[in-house]
């Protein structure tokens, strides 16, 4: 209850706040501007200059599973290799910390901010006070509300997967593996999260018009392998009758099997389970039967996002919204593509 009055008193003052600056802005390319090297771009988007090296603030939401460690590595790795800096912080799983983070990233006066949002409504917020500071967003990998904050005029791009497609590509797999019947037990990701809001959609909309399959109980996991395990444990007691689990990333899928396991239930055999992600771990458990399949989705973000910010800096056209390109993993593909697996 405290961490919501908190976002609740902070987003209310950061809507006041963005709109007096609004009423106090100037369109004109001489006004002064924050790290993103003054005046505005196409559409009232802060400029970015071009010069020989940036600095990058990526704020990233969290680092506790294999997902977000590859995604940080990667931006690591193509800021140190292009000689970039790097203001890096972890929010640890705190949407309230990630808005201080990006606050934080303001006054520093950065160039530029990659930003993951763990959340969509607070996220939004923080986007139009580094529009109104004078530095340009590129969302990554989450998207905020599109009600409070839109891509091509209060931030870039959103560069990262089609969590929709995500989710109707594992229902399609799991309607053809199961014939049609299952009942199914969805592990929702975090609570306000695009991929979670989207992942579900994409899901449910794709088996609205199969009689057979049944949702038995939906409950967030937090994208956390621990939680996912003892979401599974406390559904499956309830849910005695489950023969398919959805989870919307692979470490909930992980935790979800040994649940079963636990229960003397048989992952593969009289429960198939399905998730997204594509991470090595979740390879492997396809690999040994557990999972039947995982819906990739890539999070090596470093070199979209610096070419993406290049070609904004040389004065492009960006898309509003750049979707990375996903595989799709099984039995037929899975041990070939595990050493190259996050």
């Amino acid at each position: 209850m405290e961490r919501a009055r908190f976002l609740a008193r902070w987003i209310l003052a950061m809507v006041a706040v963005v709109a007096l600056a609004a009423c106090g802005s100037t369109t004109d390319d001489g006004g002064s501007g924050g790290g993103g090297g003054g005046g505005t771009a196409a559409g009232g988007l802060p400029k970015l200059a071009q010069k020989d090296s940036y600095t990058v603030c990526f704020p990233q939401t969290e680092e506790n599973n294999p997902w977000r460690l590859a995604q940080t590595a990667s931006i690591k790795a193509e800021t140190a290799k292009r000689g970039w800096k790097l203001v890096y912080t972890n929010a640890a799983s705190s949407a309230a910390k990630q808005v201080a983070d990006v606050q934080s990233c303001i006054a520093q006066k950065v160039d530029v901010i990659w930003l993951p949002p763990r959340e969509e409504k607070p996220l939004a917020v923080a986007v139009k006070s580094a529009k109104q500071a004078g530095i340009p967003v590129f969302l990554l990998d989450r998207n905020v509300d599109q009600s409070l904050a839109k891509a091509g005029e209060d931030y870039v791009a959103f560069i990262g997967s089609d969590f929709i497609e995500e989710g109707k590509r594992a229902a399609d797999w799991l309607i053809k593996d199961t014939g049609g019947k299952a009942n199914i037990i969805q592990l929702l990701g975090t609570s306000g999260a695009s991929p979670a809001n989207d992942r579900r959609k994409g899901f449910e909309d794709a088996i609205k018009g199969e009689s057979g399959m049944k949702i038995l109980a939906s409950q967030d996991g937090d994208f956390n392998r621990d939680k996912g395990r003892q979401v599974m444990e406390t559904l499956l007691r309830a849910h005695p009758n489950v023969d398919a689990v959805y989870a919307h990333n692979d470490e909930m899928a992980i935790g979800a099997i040994a649940a079963l396991k636990a229960a003397g239930r048989k992952p593969g055999k009289d429960v198939t389970v399905v998730s997204i992600d594509g991470e090595k771990a979740a390879l492997q458990a396809i690999v040994d039967g557990e999972l039947g399949a995982s819906v990739e989705c890539n999070p090596r973000f470093g070199p979209k996002a610096a070419e993406t910010t290049l070609a904004y800096a040389g004065g492009q056209t960006i898309a509003p919204k750049i979707i990375n390109p996903d595989k799709f993993f099984d039995a037929s593909n899975a041990k070939e593509n595990i050493a190259a697996a996050y």
